[in-house]
Parts: structure tokens; sequence; C-alpha cells
């Protein structure tokens, strides 16, 4: 059987001042840095044979947290574009909650959570998935099928894409899908399976991520 560990970048910069980050290159905090280590720390004693991240630094910064936290020195690393964070057009470096005030709840919940609700200039959540599903149909399942073990960092939104495809969750229960930071999800897969046959929740208690 092959697994698949997905983990979302920890604390970065922006996250810590509330601004909309989305492909714009930032570094994680050190709380970011000292979370992840935690985070890591959970995945001692299981190997893995590749990693991937997005192409921005904050997933890589993590990878190497993560790494260290479970004693790892080095793994090999495959950076794609495919597994960026949504692309916030004009909201990009804003921050939510002035956004928030401005809009109302409804729209910002609708930018925030929905699953087809356009943003000026960026990508709806439709939009990400559309990229991160075929990528990770096309590189990284023929290994989980193979019985490799997979490590992959990504953002809030290529994973709830993600998640979408692996849980099969309906478009309609999509605002209700949040990954949280300080937590890892496990899924197992069988050979010939598309599909994952067990999801496991593994997680450290982290003081609240102002994202």
């Amino acid at each position: 059987m092959g697994i698949l560990v997905i983990s979302r970048h920890g604390e970065s910069e922006w996250n810590l001042l509330g601004k909309w980050t989305g492909w714009t290159d930032i570094n994680l905090t050190e709380k970011g840095h000292n979370d992840t280590v935690r985070l890591g720390a959970l995945l001692k004693g299981l190997s893995f044979n590749e990693a991937y991240t997005s192409s921005l630094k904050r997933t890589q910064q993590t990878l190497a947290a993560l790494l260290e936290g479970c004693g790892v020195e080095n793994l090999p690393t495959t950076h794609a574009t495919e597994l960026n964070e949504r692309d916030y057009g004009d909201l990009t470096g804003k921050n939510k909650w002035e956004v928030k005030a401005e809009i109302g709840e409804e729209a910002f919940n609708g930018i925030r959570r929905g699953w087809d609700y356009p943003v000026p200039g960026g990508e709806t959540l439709k939009d990400v998935y559309a990229r991160v599903v075929p990528y990770f149909e096309q590189e990284i399942l023929p290994k989980l099928q193979n019985g490799e073990n997979i490590l992959l960092v990504a953002h809030g939104n290529s994973i709830r894409a993600l998640i979408k495809h692996l849980d099969q969750v309906p478009e309609t229960e999509m605002a209700n899908v949040e990954m949280p930071f300080g937590q890892l999800l496990v899924y197992t897969f069988e050979p010939g399976q598309s599909l994952p046959i067990r999801k496991e929740v593994l997680s450290v208690e982290i003081e609240a991520v102002n994202a």
C-alpha cells in the first residue's frame, strides 16, 4: 500500500498580518517553523520515497521543518506550480478583515469558502481544482498505487481542492471543508485504486493562526 501525507504550510508572515497571500512568495514566521517541527515529530518512523511542494517558498520551508521534526535529512522533492495557492487576483495583499468590513459577511464568505465564487483577476476554488487534481492523478497517484509513500506540502485551497477529490465531497458542501494549521492528513492507497481506502488525521495543538 502507498501512503499520502498532506500538510498545509505553517504560519507565514502575511498570515500573521491577515493578508490574502495567493501567489505572493512569503516566508514562514518563526512560529510557523516551530509549529511545523512539532508536527513533523508525528511522522517519526514513517519512511517517504518522495516529497511534493508548491513552487512557493513557504511550502518548501514547511517541508524542511517537517523533515527536521521527523529526523530526516533530505528527501527527493518536486516543486510544482500546479499545487500553488489560489490566485487571489485583485485581493492579493489586502487585509481580509478590512475587506470583510467593506463587502459584508455574505460576499466575504463566498470569496473565502465558495466553490465557484468569482474574484476579480483571480481564481475560484473550482479553478484550483482544475489544476491540482489532474496533476495529482498524473504525477502522484501512480506512485501511491505502486506502494510509494509521498509527503505533500501545499496550501489551504489547493489542499481543499484535493480533499474534494479524495473524499468525494459534493460542491454544495465545500464551504464546510477546511484544512487547519497544525494538522496532517494521512491517506492509504491500494494498487489499482484511484481513491484512498483509509484516512487518518494527525494533529498538534498550536496557538491560533490569523488566516
